[in-house]
């Protein structure tokens, strides 16, 4: 991994290792540009259509193919060298762009263009997201696993903030063609980074049939409860948990009436605390107790999201909002980073690419989670706070009934060595 234990001793752990600090690197790059891709799409959308239902269909367009694609994409991160895959998705993706780019350049994009392409990115997106979830941890020793994990969400949570930011001031000064050229360019500034990384021999453990090596995978997780609860644990967070971000519109607008200004605010103080806390996380390198960390990070954040739903709605205070949206970007933070840390030492390599193609998904039923959330909302006797409220309870309520009683998963500690 090419790096002495005591090297650079004010770093992070894993930026110790000069091939996690290279993948870090243009992990950056290419969130970055995922981040720019997504605000151009949006624009571009719009700009053509004027319908806030095309948005949507453009956001079900990028989200559709994870929920089927990822099982595959999982089966071959198994199956394949794992630093060339990323390398082609990564470049795949950047060709998809810098595409959409050059249609826009001319005048010649469409709207069925874009939805083709948003299609397109997600579908290589679930081979890509298995892939590289299989492949960060063989950059490092395992001791560094959470800081690791941490650094790399620390990116997601950053450029959610600044990557946009970066498109929409390329697409008032220039346009949004250039715009999708950045955009693009990250994604080839990983794939590069790529060509030269070296590491050692990554054991291929799924076997040839595709159906079969997708049952293998179902199998070891219903087998292991341990990893039931914690891919479950992530499926509630993000269809139920985080369902509260696609409703805040109606708070800020109809709850609170403190419009689009307030409604940044609110969003932006759940990210900061999120990343600050990131940040904490991989400076300290996670928590001896992380079963614990899980549990008690998952009621809090909760509770914290039913506490703004309900105060919201009876109160009204503003302050409150903001100050429970800290704490919710805090403690979604402390148990979503426990979690996949938790799976990235627990699972064996020989199908590590399949279980963390199970642990995407979770992540692109997001927007269902909203439509769920929203035809609550639409009830006349629950409204969007309630409905908030409830997605809240259904995370903590999750929480206790299978972890807070479960030793084994309260006992999760720092030392867990790989399930067999």
């Amino acid at each position: 991994m090419g790096a002495p234990p005591g090297a650079g001793g004010l770093w992070p752990r894993p930026f110790r290792y000069p091939a996690f600090r290279a993948y870090w690197s243009g992990l950056l790059c290419a969130v970055t540009g995922f981040q720019m891709f997504r605000v151009a799409q949006s624009w571009l959308v719009y700009e053509l259509t004027g319908s806030p239902l095309y948005l949507g269909y453009a956001l079900a367009a990028n989200a559709v193919p994870g929920i089927f694609f990822n099982l595959v994409g999982g089966v071959f991160a198994d199956r394949m060298n794992k630093r060339l895959l990323v390398l082609c998705t990564q470049g795949v993706t950047g060709v998809l762009i810098l595409v959409m780019g050059v249609l826009t350049l001319f005048n010649a994009i469409e709207v069925w263009h874009i939805l083709v392409i948003a299609f397109l990115v997600g579908a290589v997106e679930a081979f890509d997201n298995p892939a590289r979830q299989a492949f960060f941890p063989h950059l490092i020793d395992r001791s560094a696993m959470t800081s690791a994990v941490a650094l790399n969400s620390s990116i997601w949570q950053g450029t959610r903030i600044v990557g946009p930011a970066i498109a929409g001031f390329i697409i008032d000064l220039v346009n949004t063609g250039t715009a999708l050229f950045v955009s693009g360019l990250g994604f080839f500034v990983m794939a590069v980074v790529m060509v030269f990384l070296r590491v050692p021999p990554i054991p291929q453990g799924a076997p040839a049939n595709p159906a079969r090596a997708m049952w293998e995978g179902m199998t070891f997780i219903g087998k292991n409860g341990i990893f039931a609860f914690l891919i479950g644990m992530t499926f509630f967070n993000s269809f139920f948990g985080l369902s509260y971000v696609l409703l805040m519109p109606v708070f800020a607008v109809d709850v609170l009436e403190v419009g689009a200004r307030g409604q940044g605010f609110l969003l932006g103080v759940g990210g900061v605390g999120s990343l600050v806390t990131t940040i904490w996380l991989g400076a300290r390198g996670g928590f001896q107790r992380r079963g614990l960390a899980i549990v008690g990070g998952a009621i809090v954040f909760g509770l914290g999201v039913i506490a703004f739903g309900i105060t919201s709605h009876f109160l009204g205070w503003y302050a409150l909002a903001l100050a429970l949206m800290g704490l919710v970007g805090c403690s979604n933070s402390i148990y979503m980073i426990s979690i996949q840390s938790s799976l990235q030492m627990l699972v064996p390599d020989n199908v590590r690419g399949r279980v963390m193609g199970f642990y995407s998904m979770t992540w692109s039923i997001m927007p269902l989670g909203g439509l769920q959330a929203g035809a609550l909302a639409s009830v006349s006797w629950i409204g969007a706070p309630f409905a908030v409220a409830i997605g809240g309870a259904a995370v903590v309520l999750f929480a206790l009934a299978t972890g807070a009683f479960n030793g084994r998963i309260r006992e999760l500690g720092g030392a867990a060595r790989p399930v067999e």
